[in-house]
């Protein structure tokens, strides 16, 4: 008797996988969001809001899973997958309220993909947000062995009142920078192609950074939820950048209105080895780094000119002068 799991999708295991999901959100949430794990859809109530509005944002971690699957480590793409979704939600001014995940795979490789949901947990964890289901598609035939993709899907909420939009962004008004972790999860397909070129293995050893490379790139995407809750609490924050694919000169404009421009100036930036490294390495032009990576600034936020050491104050070392808003044509110029 031929049946699905002769054709490769073991319908046990997917159980199982799901009941060591369940009691993981159980030990991290609560008992509260257990009653909805693993049902077809998951809810959280929606209290205390006069005028409350929606906020979403669906993301992956693109070929940095090509890393962690060829060196071995799978539990950072999964703080990877939440923080490049919870980043761009609380850009809006809105807190995170709820994430999804997909995990898409040939097989199910069970230690692997708990490992990988250790780093969801954990993600979540860190940007303050409920993990409250997802799916798991196991699909032989389509995917190799050993290769299994990620996607995730971020709710957040805020009063209209408090929507960040970037529309009161005026000359005069100062742009503070927010320290990344690393190279995060962009830019990889060409860091990868550097490697490669350069005959250079996840596991060599770089003396300038004390780390192996695999090491310096599974470095985790850095989640900005306790930075962001703490400069709302103090500053009005005009505008937010999530500095992503594109670097500052492509995420920054976005959030500008008509008629300002925004001066980054480099030197203000605190260096951070690994971009040096790379760019040595690759051979690979500054403008090329600064259009491709976030060269150490993960978030950037705008305040009103006088308001930039309160700023610099509640971000505690990891916020920096960067520069300025000043009349001209809408973009951004990096001095």
């Amino acid at each position: 008797m031929t049946t699905y799991r002769d054709a490769g999708v073991d319908i046990d295991k997917a159980n199982e996988f799901v009941k060591y999901i369940r009691e993981k959100v159980k030990r991290t949430f609560g008992e509260g969001i257990q009653e909805e794990f693993g049902r077809f859809a998951g809810g959280v109530p929606l209290r205390g809001y006069r005028e409350p509005v929606i906020f979403s944002s669906t993301d992956g971690v693109g070929t940095k899973l090509k890393v962690a699957q060829e060196f071995g480590v799978h539990d950072t793409v999964g703080i990877d997958l939440v923080a490049m979704n919870v980043n761009d939600v609380i850009t809006t001014g809105a807190d995170p309220l709820f994430f999804l995940d997909y995990i898409a795979t040939g097989k199910l490789e069970m230690e692997v993909l708990k490992r990988v949901i250790d780093g969801i947990v954990e993600g979540c964890r860190r940007g303050e947000v409920l993990l409250v289901g997802g799916e798991t598609a196991e699909m032989p035939g389509f995917y190799p062995e050993g290769v299994y993709d990620l996607a995730g899907f971020c709710v957040g909420v805020c009063e209209r009142s408090e929507v960040i939009t970037g529309e009161e962004i005026k000359p005069g008004d100062r742009l503070v920078g927010i320290k990344s972790s690393g190279f995060h999860s962009n830019g990889f397909s060409l860091i990868r192609k550097v490697l490669k070129d350069r005959g250079i293995s996840y596991g060599d050893f770089v003396e300038d950074l004390g780390r192996k490379v695999g090491e310096v790139l599974l470095e985790p995407t850095k989640i900005y939820t306790p930075h962001i809750k703490g400069l709302k609490k103090e500053v009005k924050l005009k505008g937010i950048a999530h500095i992503t694919g594109g670097g500052i000169p492509e995420n920054l404009v976005r959030i500008l209105p008509k008629g300002v421009r925004a001066v980054v100036e480099k030197r203000l930036i605190p260096e951070n080895p690994v971009f040096k490294w790379l760019q040595r390495l690759g051979g690979i032009e500054e403008r090329e780094m600064f259009r491709t990576f976030n060269m150490g600034v993960g978030m950037i936020v705008v305040v009103e000119e006088g308001e930039e050491g309160k700023a610099l104050s509640v971000l505690k070392g990891e916020g920096f002068p960067l520069g300025h808003v000043e009349e001209g044509e809408r973009e951004v110029v990096i001095t």
